[in-house]
């Protein structure tokens, strides 16, 4: 067994096997395994984007708090699925390739959401109302699950050497780019309908532009190349994935990226879905007023992604990780007891994208370095099913329990909970190796 097997230092970085991709094709590729994620994205974040609206039709009892609780249960029930979709996606990304686990993940997506866009509300057919919403949010959570591994894996192995961490960041780039453009359906919306239509029925809208953009991207998809490392691996006849051939083989690369995607999943969400509610909620600002800073603080969100990829192809991306952690740590307590005593959209603007810069240290490489921890023959399945379990436990229970310390009178204790959680993935990435030396991508 390898020092790389048993978690240790590799002693010389491995040897590129095949040569390198064009930059038009890898340019394809990137933009092929991008356009899927975006709409994954797009329709996972609708629902967290739109809640505001359609809690009360399927929570109709209580007041707005009680109602955003119910309706993050549901969301938070959904991250459940995912380590389920991760796994059974994962290996069959590993075995059948990532080709075919993108296309079905993004056929699953689909379903999803024409199934919210049509459900009937609480008044038509009372509790079935709820229950169908979480069937939905179930199918949704398989398919985000297995699409994460796949898309991290898949464009990880067409970046190429050299600018690896600058176009493996289009990963995060797209999942952006899905929750502006669904807060971009909502600020339209917003605009162009009246409020008490877009209560009532408006927001069924964006559920149905997502399962119409899912059939075009399952169409696309079925035509994109398979990548090199995947052929490469089943042409070298390596062993079939399995679930314990993880954790027996690679039981410290496993338990790392769950403590990192832990404190960057609780933190990524804490940032961007809540913070929304939070700007309403909490701060006091209209809904529209919150919509519009949260949309220009993803815009330049998405914009610092690939400039942190390339800052990463120069200084490493354990660095890049180790001071997104240690910066959340620091900036996490004082930056949203302050957004949330603002009164100036321009200084809750400001402190929202501090954070989410600092942030992006993490985001711009996270998928990247998990890939680049696994040889060809485990690594979606290595990439997806640690990410998905912490992200279950820490990332899907965000909006959850810091509506939990609202509600019960200690707001402040929310702030604590995410710098906790991100001092120790903080830990962890002083231990990362340094994949942009020891990385086991070996196809450039």
């Amino acid at each position: 067994m390898t020092a790389t097997e048993t978690g240790g230092e590799p002693l010389a970085p491995p040897e590129l096997t095949t040569p390198g991709l064009t930059p038009l094709k890898r340019a394809k590729a990137i933009l092929g395994g991008s356009a899927g994620n975006l709409v994954e994205w797009y329709d996972w974040f609708a629902y967290s984007a739109f809640a505001l609206y359609f809690a009360p039709h399927f929570f109709p009892e209580g007041d707005q708090t009680a109602q955003l609780l119910q309706a993050a249960a549901v969301f938070a029930v959904g991250f459940l699925a995912r380590p389920v979709g991760a796994w059974i996606m994962g290996l069959y990304a590993d075995r059948a390739g990532r080709r075919q686990a993108l296309a079905v993940s993004v056929g699953m997506m689909c379903f999803g959401s024409f199934a919210i866009a049509l459900l009937p509300g609480y008044a038509q057919i009372g509790a079935l109302a709820p229950a169908g919403l979480l069937i939905a949010r179930l199918v949704q959570g398989l398919s985000i699950g297995g699409e994460y591994g796949a898309s991290a894996t898949y464009m990880s192995e067409m970046a190429g050497r050299k600018r690896r961490g600058f176009w493996a960041s289009f990963q995060y780039v797209t999942l952006i780019m899905g929750q502006l453009l669904a807060l971009s359906v909502l600020i339209l919306l917003q605009g162009t309908m009246d409020l008490a239509d877009l209560e009532s029925w408006g927001w069924r809208i964006p559920f149905a532009i997502g399962g119409l953009l899912a059939v075009v991207v399952f169409w696309i998809r079925t035509g994109m190349d398979e990548s090199a490392s995947y052929l490469a691996a089943k042409a070298e006849g390596a062993p079939r994935a399995h679930t314990m051939m993880l954790f027996a083989k690679y039981p410290r690369e496993s338990a790392m990226i769950f403590v990192l995607t832990a404190g960057g999943s609780l933190a990524f969400y804490a940032y961007t879905t809540y913070m929304q509610k939070f700007l309403v909620n909490t701060a006091g600002f209209a809904k529209d007023a919150a919509t519009g800073i949260t949309a220009i603080a993803l815009i330049l969100y998405m914009c610092a992604q690939p400039l942190f990829g390339w800052l990463s192809d120069k200084v490493g991306r354990k660095n890049t990780i180790a001071f997104a952690f240690a910066g959340g740590m620091l900036a996490t307590y004082p930056a949203m007891s302050a957004i949330g005593a603002t009164a100036s959209a321009a200084t809750a603007l400001g402190l929202i994208v501090l954070l989410l810069i600092v942030l992006s240290g993490y985001t711009s490489v996270s998928g990247l370095v998990k890939a680049e921890l696994f040889p060809a023959h485990v690594r979606a399945l290595g990439v997806a099913l640690p990410y998905a379990v912490a992200n279950a436990i820490f990332g899907g229970t965000a909006e959850y329990m810091a509506l939990w310390f609202k509600q019960a009178g200690n707001e402040s204790g929310f702030y604590v909970y995410v710098s906790v959680v991100m001092a120790a993935a903080f830990l962890v990435a002083l231990r990362l190796r340094n994949t942009n030396v020891t990385s086991l991508i070996k196809e450039d």
